[in-house]
């Protein structure tokens, strides 16, 4: 973004109060940053406004009493007379427009990946067979959209029809890398997908993360440097290679949006891998830190630490070696063998893991989304489980910096947070965030293979989860929702006042097997397909959840 466009979206957007717009939630707040500046006093009701629900496997969103939603938005709802909300959508965040009048801005949303049947008609195994038509219409299926949606003196949310920012990303959408090298011989790469958590930089800008990439071109063999080799994903192959030969290397980053004109860029400085999220911290010299995680089995958690105010260019990544507590310089100059192994920084970025697995960085199970806790500003990272390692259940890892206000020490205290299991009630966590008052809330992802059967039976349909850090029940956890049948929750994402939680619905009906043969109707029921949809939930607990914040 120019100086000029950025300082006229400062001025649109209204920087001084950019922390409150967000309620706090994903620019990382520190303990002298929290809600009203002072921990919150709990003054105003005696009992806790929300208690736990049973597991469901109902083909339904049940929530806790007290609390209801709204379907904001399906895949394949008009967002203008051009374009249409994609599929499989993840990630939510919600951007006023002014600070003084926090019910009226952008949702942004991610759209992850796609169900084939549903999206294309295609139904095989053979990719071959499918269609450059088909592909076509996979490839506007994911990506992103963004909404202007307004909240209705009843206290709905409702979509602006035909905004003039009402817009989509997609696989086709031509995005410029922000890096002075190119990326596999070009500047420029085609699209964005495989979007799955992201995060909100202090200026008010869109991260969304490619996660699993693979899927769609692969990744390049370069075991023989001489005759590099498209390899295709293990799991699954969408096949698009064969209509479109774009670089894998072009995919696996983080992206930046504009919310209000949709100009993105792809962030080369924060490396290449299955980003799930990019969670920023701005420090008080207004450097930027930027903590991701790498979505797979055996993979790592990162920390980029820019060289000067509001960069995400210029700065150092880092990889986390969890054992010594130490963040570990993923820079080429420092780092001998690095130069033995790559020719320069960019080569680092490209192959990120390997580079981090080179210098000592630690592998996680799953590390996934990451969220500053505002009231003492420790780093949670949700490690979603390592099945091949026997870790079915997952767990909340805790990172405590030595430098916790400004997080850029290169030293760190890790330890479990939370574990999965029996006695905590939940499984595999993945998406996070804190509501305006500090309390954790978390979604599961037990894949849809896995729900019902061993070790997951206790489980039930993926869930919501939350941590109250005040009452009877301080520290617990607490089911408050449970997903439809197949489906998965994320994206969490609370309004600036805390009354409506955003929240995506994925994949629903993810099993079916055929049109005439569905294993979910959510949520329109009958015998409609399943619809990959973003919800608003809200409620009188809800409302004395965020009233009793002193």
């Amino acid at each position: 973004m120019n100086k000029q466009n950025r300082r006229d979206f400062l001025h649109f957007l209204g920087r001084s109060g950019l922390s409150l717009g967000l309620g706090g939630l994903l620019v990382g707040l520190d303990a002298c940053e929290s809600p009203n500046n002072k921990p919150p006093k709990y003054q105003k009701i005696q009992q806790f406004p929300l208690s736990p629900i049973e597991h469901s496997l109902l083909d339904e969103v049940v929530l806790a009493d007290g609390l209801h939603y709204e379907v904001l938005l399906r895949w394949g709802d008009d967002i203008s007379d051009t374009d249409s909300f994609g599929y499989n959508n993840d990630y939510t965040a919600f951007i006023p427009f002014d600070k003084e009048d926090p019910s009226d801005g952008m949702l942004w949303v991610n759209h992850e990946y796609l169900n084939e049947l549903f999206v294309s008609g295609f139904d095989g195994d053979d990719r071959s067979n499918k269609t450059k038509s088909m592909v076509d219409t996979e490839m506007y299926s994911v990506g992103g959209s963004l909404v202007r949606i307004k909240q209705q003196k009843d206290g709905r949310w409702q979509v602006v029809p035909n905004d003039p920012h009402n817009r989509r990303l997609t696989a086709q959408t031509a995005i410029p890398f922000e890096w002075d090298e190119p990326i596999a011989g070009s500047h420029t790469a085609m699209g964005t997908f495989a979007n799955c958590s992201g995060g909100v930089t202090p200026w008010g800008t869109i991260l969304t993360c490619e996660e699993n990439y693979e899927m769609f071109y692969g990744e390049t063999d370069k075991s023989d440097p001489l005759h590099p080799q498209r390899v295709p994903y293990e799991y699954l192959d969408y096949g698009w290679w064969r209509h479109y030969d774009n670089p894998p290397e072009h995919y696996g980053w983080v992206v930046e949006v504009n919310p209000i004109t949709g100009a993105a860029k792809k962030l080369v400085a924060l490396g290449r891998c299955s980003h799930e999220c990019a969670t920023v911290h701005e420090a008080s010299d207004g450097r930027l830190v930027v903590y991701t995680g790498d979505d797979a089995n055996d993979e790592c958690l990162y920390k980029f630490i820019s060289q000067k105010p509001g960069s995400l260019k210029e700065g150092k990544l880092y990889v986390a070696n969890v054992e010594k507590g130490r963040w570990i310089s993923l820079d080429f100059d420092e780092q001998p063998i690095l130069q033995s192994h790559f020719k320069n920084q960019t080569e680092v970025l490209i192959y990120l893991r390997e580079a981090a697995k080179l210098v000592g960085g630690s592998p996680l199970n799953r590390p996934e989304d990451i969220e500053i806790d505002p009231l003492n500003g420790q780093v949670l990272v949700s490690l979603t489980n390592n099945k091949p390692k026997g870790d079915y259940l997952g767990e909340i890892l805790k990172i405590e910096e030595a430098d916790k206000v400004n997080k850029t020490s290169l030293s760190f205290k890790a330890s479990t947070f939370l574990a999965g299991g029996p006695e905590t009630g939940f499984a595999c966590p993945d998406n996070m965030a804190f509501d305006p008052s500090g309390n954790l809330w978390f979604t599961s992802d037990i894949s849809g293979s896995s729900i019902n059967k061993a070790p997951y039976e206790p489980y039930g349909n993926n869930g919501l989860f939350m941590v109250p850090n005040w009452g009877n029940n301080k520290g617990k956890v607490l089911q408050i929702a449970a997903a439809p049948v197949d489906a998965e929750f994320t994206g969490p994402f609370f309004s600036p006042n805390g009354d409506t939680l955003f929240l995506s619905v994925q994949h629903p009906g993810e099993r079916s097997s055929s049109i005439e043969s569905l294993t979910s109707n959510w949520p329109d029921g009958g015998n409609d397909i399943p619809k990959p949809s973003v919800i608003c939930v809200r409620g009188q607990a809800l409302q004395d959840l965020m009233d009793n914040n002193g």
